[in-house]
């Protein structure tokens, strides 16, 4: 199938998972951390997909890759967001490990997406 938009990519889609799983994890943590982790969690998760597909709408090649290094970005920080929550004993080990589970299978559409389109700007016109 070939890609026509952002929402044909794989890694947007499951860049949107994760967000689901991150909202449905912090719905249980305390309401104190409302803006704190809370909102930490779900901002670097949100940043993900929004930043793939952003990248995938701008016209130079330069520019996708760019944004997919923030996306990278964005899934490293949330890692260390949701170890942060399990040490704080908001986030049990197994809800930890379904979602980084999530965050690895991401990162490696991501790192494959950038490989890919470094190939092909490598290419002669």
């Amino acid at each position: 199938m070939a890609v026509r938009n952002y929402r044909d990519l794989k890694v947007w889609q499951k860049g949107v998972d994760l967000v689901v799983q991150c909202y449905r994890i912090t719905e249980l943590f305390p309401r104190g951390e409302l803006y704190g982790l809370i909102g930490q969690i779900r901002r670097a998760a949100v940043s993900i997909p929004s930043n793939i597909a952003e990248g995938n709408g701008r016209d130079h090649l330069g520019d996708y890759l760019r944004h997919l290094s923030f996306a990278s970005g964005s899934l490293k920080e949330l890692e260390t967001q949701l170890w942060i929550a399990n040490r704080l004993e908001f986030v049990d080990e197994p809800r930890l490990d379904e979602v980084l589970v999530g965050t690895a299978e991401v990162g490696r559409m991501l790192s494959g997406l950038k490989r890919s389109l470094r190939r092909r700007r490598s290419q002669p016109a």
